[in-house]
């Protein structure tokens, strides 16, 4: 019986050595899996769960590994194993809630070599990438870049130039988007089902740009964060609807959303008397208000009626555990 770990790219799809510039095997080597794991009265654990797996990319000689933030935040423990099997502890660091990305110090040494960072800036639409998984060649993707475009989440996070490949890789989270260098180009955050033409669905990786990274990491290393005033957090999660309505789907934990009796299916029409009708424009709108803390007014309409209510506002942070120290 195959194990749940022994699984593979198809052939077909996978990235060939020889049609590319660069030592793909020595590029691969840069990612690690990685493992975590969150206690169970942790805030994000019953939508995130307390076992989290994915990759991380090596991108320091020291076993700095930059991966997306959901995989660690809230993490107690933290593993990383490299190609050849090596697990080592690691201690998370940094997640950047505007960015989406998490930092991991492997705690011995990972005998991985660093990752170069590019510019994703010059990551253009057909550009042949490999979505790089742990585990090489047999786990790494050869695709394309099919769009770059503004992505926003329903849990309050906005990216202005996200980057879509296809084919999509099946386990998205923290793969290296490489680029025709060997470079790193983004981290990979999400699955997406994308409508073509003739209502086929076509899955869609969405990667993080790796330019985003580069004005905030000295402070996510120093500091644990970027530096600055954090943003308004509500507590809340959102979607549009082709109405041109931004529409409450449901509420974080004791956020402030929910102290503030906010529903789900509260229709947002407002965010300090400014219109609002997408995700986009949503968070616009609040993050214009001032720094985390600050009384949010918001116009709703529920059920037919419209009225409105202020919401105290929160550093997401302060609901969330602290890394354990290592």
């Amino acid at each position: 019986m195959r194990s749940p770990d022994d699984w593979q790219i198809p052939p077909e799809f996978q990235p060939d050595p020889k049609a590319l510039g660069y030592d793909l095997d020595h590029a691969l080597a840069s990612v690690v899996s990685l493992r975590a794991r969150v206690p169970g009265d942790a805030f994000t654990a019953e939508v995130l769960g307390t076992e989290r797996s994915g990759q991380g990319v090596v991108i320091r000689a020291d076993g700095l590994v930059l991966t997306i933030g959901y995989l660690i935040t809230e993490a107690e423990e933290v593993w990383l194993t490299n190609r050849d099997g090596r697990v080592v502890p690691g201690h998370a660091l940094a997640y950047d809630y505007g960015s989406g990305f998490g930092l991991v110090q492997a705690l011995a040494p990972l005998g991985a070599p660093a990752m170069p960072l590019g510019d994703s800036r010059r990551a253009a639409l057909g550009d042949s990438v490999v979505i790089g998984g742990a585990g090489g060649r047999s786990r790494s993707l050869s695709a394309r870049i099919v769009a770059r475009q503004e992505f926003a989440g329903y849990w309050e996070y906005l990216i202005e130039d996200a980057i879509f490949t296809a084919p999509s890789h099946p386990n998205w989270g923290g793969t290296a988007l490489i680029g025709s260098r060997g470079e790193l180009l983004g981290i990979g955050s999400l699955q997406l089902q994308h409508q073509a033409p003739g209502g086929r669905v076509v899955p869609l990786n969405m990667s993080v740009p790796i330019d985003l990274l580069k004005p905030i990491l000295d402070d996510l290393l120093t500091r644990g964060r970027a530096a600055g005033p954090s943003r308004p957090w509500l507590g809340l999660y959102a979607m549009e609807d082709e109405g041109n309505r931004v529409i409450v789907v449901g509420l974080a934990g004791d956020g402030p959303a929910k102290r503030a009796e906010l529903r789900a299916r509260d229709v947002v029409r407002a965010v300090a008397g400014k219109p609002v009708g997408t995700l986009a424009g949503f968070y616009q709108a609040l993050w214009a208000v001032g720094p985390a803390g600050i009384d949010i007014p918001l116009t709703l309409e529920r059920d037919g009626d419209v009225f409105d209510v202020r919401v105290g506002s929160a550093d997401r942070d302060a609901f969330l555990k602290p890394a354990r120290l290592h």
